[in-house]
């Protein structure tokens, strides 16, 4: 995030690179940068003649450079962005002949999601030398809910921990859909609030005690009565609660508390790494494991595998999902 912000602070400072390379995992950051440039750069007046967005699956890298070579008109600089750009993966390096000869007056901004360049090959290293590189990395779920609360309060806004986890569960790693969800909520409440369970629940829809989250938490505790609350609620609202992702979320579960049996150093910190976690969910995890011991913590597994395989209509005869989950649910915590 620091490094976006620095490119922001550059090009609002007037310190523009002649291209761009926008590459990674993770798109969010590579549509941010490039929306940034398409609005900033040039005035409203100079974009209609020197502005324009390509895309990769209708030109070829010869077009690219032709356009780039371009002069503007009546302006200090043009802007040419292409856009899905990964669909020239092929032929991409054919552009190390323009990188090498750029058009100073030309900002070229190559936006390559889902992949990185060869970074031993001739064309990373020009761009590196002449423009800029930026790789957006993909961020690990455990470290999503900070990124939220860090979003946040660059919006002067606060959350609530589990209202940051409630957002991770429900929209998983996608920090697009994420971030549409916080302006929802920015637009309704003001300034300086902190955001709770409650307008997560109220704004997104998300049931802030009935949730993927709050069942993992039962099931840990062996909290029989919460457990088939959640579920009986999931299976009258089976479009808002798959039972593949809330089978694929327990089994995560389960096999950190395998792990955490595992570890040597219980301490909050050593826990926290090794299972890949918030530290807020830590005290969660040693209450499951006193729970469900290794042998236990095993069969829970197993049985996991088998309820995932009736979801899916082997050996089930049809089964609804909501009595699957009820059986599963059952054998799991008696």
């Amino acid at each position: 995030m620091s490094d976006v912000t620095k490119i922001v602070s550059d090009i609002k400072n007037r310190n523009i690179k002649p291209i761009y390379f926008l590459m990674g995992e993770e798109p969010y950051y590579i549509d941010k940068i490039s929306e940034f440039i398409e609005n900033n750069i040039l005035t409203e007046e100079e974009k209609g003649f020197n502005q324009m967005v390509l895309y990769g699956r209708d030109v070829t890298i010869d077009e690219i450079i032709d356009n780039a070579k371009r002069f503007p008109m009546m302006a200090e600089r043009q802007v040419v962005i292409i856009k899905e750009a990964q669909n020239l993966s092929r032929s991409i390096e054919k552009l190390v002949s323009y990188v090498e000869n750029l058009q100073p007056s030309t900002v070229l901004v190559i936006c390559y999601k889902y992949k990185t360049i060869d970074k031993r090959k001739k064309l990373y290293k020009a761009i590196q030398k002449n423009g800029l590189v930026y790789e957006s990395k993909k961020l690990y779920e455990n470290q999503i809910a900070e990124w939220i609360r860090r979003v946040l309060a660059g919006k002067k806004y606060m959350i609530e921990t589990k209202a940051a986890l409630m957002l991770v569960e429900f929209l998983g790693d996608n920090l697009s859909k994420i971030s549409n969800e916080l302006n929802k909520l920015m637009v309704v409440l003001p300034v300086n609030s902190t955001i709770t369970p409650k307008d997560i629940e109220e704004n997104i829809g998300i049931s802030k005690d009935y949730n993927n989250f709050e069942l993992r938490k039962a099931i840990g505790e062996r909290n029989v009565y919460k457990a088939n609350m959640i579920i009986n609620y999931f299976a009258q609202n089976q479009k808002a609660n798959p039972m593949v992702v809330t089978i694929s979320l327990l089994n995560s579960l389960f096999t950190q508390i395998l792990v955490y049996h595992s570890l040597k150093d219980k301490s909050k910190s050593s826990v926290a790494r090794a299972l890949k976690i918030n530290p807020f969910f830590v005290s969660d995890y040693i209450t499951a494991a006193k729970n469900y011991p290794m042998r236990k913590t095993s069969q829970v597994i197993a049985y996991l595998r088998e309820a995932d395989v009736k979801s899916k209509g082997v050996g089930a005869n049809a089964l609804p999902s909501g009595d699957i989950l009820k059986e599963l649910i059952f054998k799991i915590i008696h």
